[in-house]
């Protein structure tokens, strides 16, 4: 599933192309993904200018000068195709400008299109109990000791709670744990603030470099133009199950589940 930095990739790639433009024509050629598409998009979209472009999470968001939002979510393989050379059977949402074509291409259906007014997004079910972007000003020490206090919840599973960081996922909560030297299996509410004070940045840091780097090489993602990012080669215990650890004193990377979900640490350096 193409995570928080794909979508932000995504998001940006399309600012480059859609960013003051006009839809000159919106085509959808099925009724529905995940859900239906909205009622009303194509009239809605149509003769619209896309007034910015923005991320919430894991979702990306087309702002219009009709105060309305167009919400689309990549859901496990969806990507946009720019300027595609012919058309593809899983297009199934298409807008064009005066000089491109836009394709939302999703072959196993599992991303979705929502049309919001724009002054009810943030009331807008998905979107409501989130907690800060993991990137903003508003993710601090302070906030994951508060969401974290008392809570006899693994971190792990804290920082994948949506509630506590809006967007992060698996490989990269792993990856900033890692860089912080925080075990994942430590209950959340017994992290010091020294603790709190590393994996804050680090998880600004991991993101913010996977995110110049394009995203992960994860199954079926890549950018609108294509191209596929190559931070999975930059790891550091993602998947590296029994390979030596990239400290220096550390050790070998192990695999547990927690949650039903893999997770990779060096219980070394990760004590």
């Amino acid at each position: 599933m193409p995570e928080l930095p794909e979508v932000e990739t995504t998001v940006r790639g399309l600012a480059r192309f859609l960013d003051g433009e006009q839809i000159v024509s919106v085509r959808v050629n099925r009724p529905d993904m995940r859900r239906p598409f909205p009622p009303g998009l194509v009239q809605a979209m149509t003769g619209a200018t896309i007034s910015g472009l923005s991320r919430r999470a894991k979702y990306g968001l087309l702002h219009t000068d009709r105060d309305q939002t167009l919400v689309f979510h990549l859901g496990m393989s969806g990507r946009w195709r720019i300027d595609p050379e012919e058309a593809d059977k899983h297009d199934h949402l298409v807008l064009a400008t005066r000089d491109h074509v836009f394709a939302l291409n999703d072959p196993r259906r599992f991303g979705s299109v929502d049309l919001l007014l724009a002054p009810e997004l943030d009331l807008w079910p998905p979107f409501a109990a989130l907690g800060p972007e993991p990137l903003g000003e508003m993710l601090t020490p302070e906030h994951l000791r508060e969401a974290t206090r008392g809570r006899k919840q693994a971190i792990k599973l804290l920082l994948l709670d949506q509630r506590v960081v809006a967007g992060l996922g698996n490989i990269y909560v792993c990856e900033a744990l890692w860089q912080a030297g925080i075990n994942p299996r430590k209950a959340g509410g017994k992290v010091t603030m020294p603790q709190l004070r590393r994996l804050v940045p680090a998880i600004k840091d991991v993101l913010e470099r996977s995110i110049r780097d394009g995203g992960s090489t994860l199954r079926d993602f890549a950018q609108p133009d294509g191209n596929l990012g190559y931070f999975a080669t930059r790891f550091h215990v993602y998947g590296r199950e029994r390979q030596v650890c990239h400290h220096e004193d550390g050790g070998t990377i192990r695999r547990i589940v927690q949650g039903g979900r893999s997770t990779w640490f060096c219980p070394v350096c990760q004590k």
